[in-house]
C-alpha cells in the first residue's frame, strides 16, 4: 500500500484538496499555486506534487470538489422548501437564494463564471462543470416545481440562464448587487418561462 492511498494520506490530499478549492472560490486560478495550497492546508510544499502529477490534476480535484459542495448546499435548501403555490416575487426570491450565493464581495461568484469560461481552455474541467450545470438546472426544475410552477426543459435551461446573465452584468456593471439584479430580473419573466401548473377539475 503505498502512501498515498493509507489513510493518512487520503487525510492529507483531502486536505489539498479541500484548500485548493477554497483558494479557487476566493481568488480564481491565479491563485491555486503549489506553495499557497500546501500553506492553506498545513502541509509541506513537496506534498501538493507527491499526491497530485501536476497543477492542472489538482485544480481539476478542487473543481469535482467544489461541484461536491455545491450538491450538498442545493440539496439542503430544497430539502428545507416547503410545497405550496408562489407568486413571482417569492418564487424569484427562492430562485436566487438557491442559484446565487450570498456573498457581498463577489468573490466566490466571480470564481463561477471564471470556471465556466475556463472550460473552454481546459476540456479537461468540461465535464465537471456540465455536471455542475446538471445539477443547478435540476435544482431549479425541483424548487419551481415546489412553488406550484411548470418549466419545460427548454424554459428551464432559459430560466437558469437568465439568472446567470443578470448576475454577470451585474458583476460587469457594477450598479447593483448581483442578487438584486438577479432577482429583478427574474420577477419580470417567472410566469412566461415557469408558469403555474395548471389544475385538473374534475
Amino acid at each position: 500500500m503505498t502512501a498515498a492511498v493509507t489513510p493518512k494520506g487520503e487525510r492529507r490530499r483531502d486536505a489539498l484538496v479541500s484548500a485548493a478549492a477554497d483558494l479557487l472560490c476566493e481568488g480564481g486560478f491565479d491563485a491555486v499555486r503549489h506553495r499557497a495550497v500546501a500553506a492553506r492546508a498545513g502541509l509541506p510544499l513537496a506534498s501538493t506534487t507527491y499526491y497530485f502529477d501536476s497543477l492542472d490534476e489538482l485544480i481539476a480535484a478542487a473543481v469535482e470538489h467544489i461541484a461536491l459542495r455545491e450538491a450538498e448546499l442545493l440539496r439542503a435548501q430544497l430539502d428545507r422548501l416547503s410545497r405550496r403555490r408562489r407568486g413571482p416575487e417569492s418564487t424569484a426570491e427562492l430562485l436566487v437564494d438557491l442559484l446565487v450565493d450570498d456573498d457581498p464581495a463577489g468573490a466566490r461568484l466571480i470564481s463561477r463564471y471564471e470556471r465556466f469560461i475556463a472550460c473552454a481552455r481546459q476540456p479537461g474541467l468540461r465535464d465537471v462543470q456540465r455536471r455542475i450545470r446538471r445539477l443547478r438546472a435540476d435544482a431549479a426544475s425541483e424548487l419551481v416545481t415546489r412553488c406550484g410552477r411548470r418549466a419545460r426543459a427548454e424554459l428551464l435551461t432559459a430560466l437558469v440562464c437568465t439568472v446567470d446573465g443578470a448576475v454577470v452584468s451585474a458583476l460587469v456593471e457594477e450598479l447593483e448587487s448581483p442578487r438584486a439584479t438577479a432577482r429583478a430580473t427574474l420577477i419580470d419573466v417567472i410566469d412566461v418561462l415557469a408558469p403555474y401548473e395548471l389544475t385538473v377539475r374534475r
